[in-house]
């Protein structure tokens, strides 16, 4: 694949700890643990690291395959959620010998908070019993494992914590890029891409490419597109905003930073709420709250009584978030079957999730990840950028059909195409 469609989240990868930036303090301790563990001593048999996306700990792990030679063994327990699939998936693997004359193995599961509690069957329990049979090291990632059904995982791991990667060092590794890419950035711009990605590296790196693409400078009116575009593809964030909130101001500012239409962010919470509130009386609250926020909006089109919106607000936002008791666990928030069912055929459902496979098997994230923080990306470039498109389609293996579905129409896809 041409450099022009080379993603640079993969190209910048590091493949030493010396090129993973951010959390040296994190890094030692886990290197520590591990070499530990490898030589059998008397260690906690995993690890958990933890902390917010994009800072390094799936990265961390991936490098140290490479570093101490060990075959990894990857799994997302958010996309696999059973006993009977974890088992199936890890349980001979962390029984036998590599196959491929490595050192070891090394078994990661990634974001494990991303089991829901509602939806568990057995896969929670299905990883500690790994844990305790394993004969190699294992490692999870998680972004917040403090809710108090992890107690049990936590106790048998060692925890280390990675923080968000502090600024001037995000922006020094923009420029390293920006120098190895010859472009010449503004400071102004490297510091408007890091400060609104707080400290997510992979975040950062994706927005530069976004912005840089086709440019021998980049300014800071050239990056200022980038929160319209938060704004439009926020709806994970305004719904964590909601679900977390401490406050009533706080669960509708939430709602009032962004441009997520509220016909539509109804849905989103509708379909997210036994998700996030397994409580019954939390559950039937929070519905309570939803279904009265449904009636004025209802009676405000209706009658064009427009000023009754502001209840329709405060119910779906505030109403819904202060019926919680217990602290804000994080849980994968799912795309509203409704909207599926009303905007997209069976095929172009096919035809995005053969993307997301391709995406997760070439970018080595999960499925949930491609479909939430990588297409978004896409989308964006295949509208916008045709030869970075053809660039892409090319080393993702893209038909027309998956190229059109990117770009939003057959007649850009034709231009894309036109240039494989």
């Amino acid at each position: 694949m041409s450099s022009m469609g080379l993603l640079w989240v993969n190209k910048y990868k590091p493949r030493k700890f010396s090129e993973i930036i951010g959390n040296r303090e994190s890094i030692t301790t886990f290197r520590s643990w591990l070499e530990k563990r490898l030589k059998g001593e008397s260690v906690e048999k995993a690890a958990l690291l933890w902390g917010p996306p994009g800072v390094g700990k799936t990265l961390t792990v991936e490098v140290a395959a490479l570093e101490y030679n060990l075959e990894l063994i990857q799994m997302n327990a958010s996309d696999v959620r059973t006993g009977e699939h974890i088992k199936r998936i890890l349980g001979m693997a962390s029984q036998y010998a590599s196959l491929f004359g490595t050192r070891g193995k090394i078994i990661l599961v990634d974001e494990v908070d991303g089991i829901s509690k509602a939806e568990d069957r057995g896969g929670l329990s299905a990883i500690i019993s790994l844990i305790d049979v394993a004969r190699f090291p294992v490692v999870l990632t998680a972004n917040d494992p403090w809710d108090p059904a992890f107690r049990p995982l936590r106790d048998k791991c060692k925890m280390i914590r990675y923080n968000r990667i502090r600024l001037p060092t995000l922006v020094a590794f923009l420029k390293k890029i920006c120098l190895m890419e010859g472009i010449k950035a503004e400071d102004s711009a490297l510091r408007f891409i890091a400060k609104r990605v707080e400290g997510d590296v992979r975040s950062a790196i994706n927005d530069l490419q976004a912005a840089a693409q086709g440019r021998r400078t980049l300014t800071l009116a050239d990056v200022q597109w980038l929160a319209m575009r938060d704004r439009q593809f926020g709806v994970f964030d305004v719904l964590k905003g909601i679900f977390a909130a401490k406050t009533c101001r706080g669960a509708k500012a939430a709602f009032a930073q962004s441009l997520v239409d509220y016909e539509m962010l109804i849905q989103w919470i509708h379909e997210n709420l036994p998700l996030q509130y397994t409580s019954p009386e939390e559950l039937a609250s929070a519905y309570d709250a939803l279904s009265r926020a449904d009636i004025f909006l209802g009676r405000a089109k209706r009658t064009q009584a427009w000023t009754l919106l502001s209840y329709t607000i405060d119910l779906m936002t505030a109403g819904v978030s202060m019926v919680k008791k217990d602290r804000y666990h994080f849980v994968k928030y799912q795309f509203p079957q409704k909207l599926k069912i009303l905007s997209q055929s069976k095929e172009v459902r096919a035809v995005r999730n053969t993307i997301c496979r391709r995406i997760a098997e070439k970018c080595h994230v999960s499925r949930s990840m491609a479909s939430s923080e990588y297409l978004p990306y896409l989308k964006f470039i295949f509208e916008n950028n045709v030869e970075m498109a053809a660039g892409i389609a090319r080393w993702l293996n893209l038909d027309e059909f998956m190229i059109a579905f990117l770009a939003g129409s057959f007649e850009k896809a034709k231009e894309i195409t036109s240039r494989l």
